[in-house]
């Protein structure tokens, strides 16, 4: 052991010497929950616009009745319309225009479906809150107006509802607020694969291409004890690297007003401490494939074009994640990546997983690292790994 923790801490002192290493791993860390705060910032936002709502209308005096009926409405604002609606809209002028037809009064006096045209663009992200609460609005109006039309002639308006529905909502908010937070695995994950990859890349392929691995190996000490520490180096700098991602993010989400959004953040310390049961074992995982990987490169520059493309695999879950539900499905706990994804959901939305469950995939987790470092060890034992450069 005292062997292993020697090469572990040399490979530490190698690779922070380096800023940029330090730079890259804290960079990596606040790049997810910066994301994720900017998401919900701008989510909050559209709402909030959506519920304070400018509609400017043409052609209002054709219908005072609409008009005066949209500006009793809580946070609505109606004001005059451009002269050309559709230019507005679609220069950014305006969100939405409300376009009223010559014939409304008519026909809205003779009982019969009066023209509105609701102006928009589909493209643009910060209206479609804004048209859906328009939308709405038009519907009560044509609603409560159609109820009065049926009063006034003698017909009960409950005739024409031939359903009355009631939605039951069994989810808890917590578990809703797991569907929005499902990204939340995919950036621990990804923050193991980055933190261990400069230190897996650089104790592995950088000794081979400067040399210094040569002089490292003609030590009299087992080619697995070098291997173990290596190991052991990417391993540590792949849990500071997540921990610093969960922290943030922790941070991140405590700043944020999530209730305006109907969310409620119940991410305390057991929540904490299961999270890290389910994905410590990966970051064991994650610093064995690299540098089983790492060890078929030449040079430093092609460990990270090989390491590059295997840090895309942390992405793959929330690509499956989108077409089909990755929870309650407890075969999926025991595959590496896609059960650590799985098993955080489970937990943000309150729901901890079976212990079996648990244990199954950090076993799994475990014996693929120790086969992923015999692999790994080999290829050290081998003099390829010398002479092939």
């Amino acid at each position: 052991m005292i062997t292993i923790f020697t090469v572990a801490r040399k490979e530490w002192i190698d690779a922070f010497r380096d800023r940029r290493t330090l730079y890259a791993m804290l960079i990596g860390a606040i790049f997810g929950p910066a994301m994720i705060g900017f998401m919900f910032s701008q989510i909050a936002s559209q709402q909030k616009g959506a519920q304070e709502i400018k509609i400017p209308v043409v052609g209002r005096q054709y219908a005072p009745v609409l008009v005066n009926w949209l500006t009793q409405q809580s946070g609505v604002e109606v004001t005059d319309g451009p002269e050309d609606p559709e230019a507005a809209v679609r220069e950014r002028k305006v969100d939405l225009v409300l376009v009223i037809d010559k014939k409304f009064a008519e026909k809205f006096r003779d009982s019969r479906p009066a023209p509105v045209q609701v102006v928009s663009d589909a493209t643009s992200q910060n209206t479609r809150s804004k048209v859906s609460r328009l939308n709405k609005l038009l519907s009560n109006f044509s609603s409560e107006t159609g109820a009065m039309r049926l009063m006034a002639r003698g017909v009960s308006p409950v005739v024409v509802s031939t359903l009355d529905v009631e939605q039951v909502e069994v989810a808890t908010a917590q578990q809703r607020a797991a569907m929005i937070f499902n990204f939340i695995p995919m950036f621990l994950v990804l923050a193991l694969f980055t933190g261990a990859m400069p230190v897996a890349s650089d104790s592995t392929a950088g000794e081979r291409e400067r040399g210094s691995l040569e002089p490292l190996l003609i030590i009299p000490v087992p080619r697995w004890h070098l291997m173990m520490g290596k190991w052991l180096a990417a391993t540590g700098a792949a849990m500071l690297s997540m921990l610093m991602t969960l922290s943030v993010t922790l941070l991140v989400l405590s700043r944020l007003a999530l209730e305006e959004l109907g969310i409620r953040n119940q991410i305390g310390t057991v929540q904490i401490l299961m999270i890290l049961a389910a994905i410590v074992p990966m970051g064991l995982v994650a610093s064995a494939l690299q540098m089983f990987v790492s060890c078929f490169a030449k040079s430093f520059k092609e460990a990270q074009s090989y390491l590059g493309m295997l840090v895309l695999l942390p992405t793959l879950p929330g690509i499956v994640a989108v077409m089909y539900p990755l929870t309650n499905r407890p075969w999926m706990h025991p595959i590496p990546v896609l059960g650590q994804y799985a098993m955080v959901t489970e937990i943000l939305g309150g729901k901890f997983p079976l212990p079996l469950a648990l244990v199954g995939a950090n076993v799994v987790a475990v014996v693929a690292t120790g086969v992923l470092l015999m692999l790994a060890t080999r290829l050290f034992s081998s003099e390829k790994i010398i002479f092939g450069r």
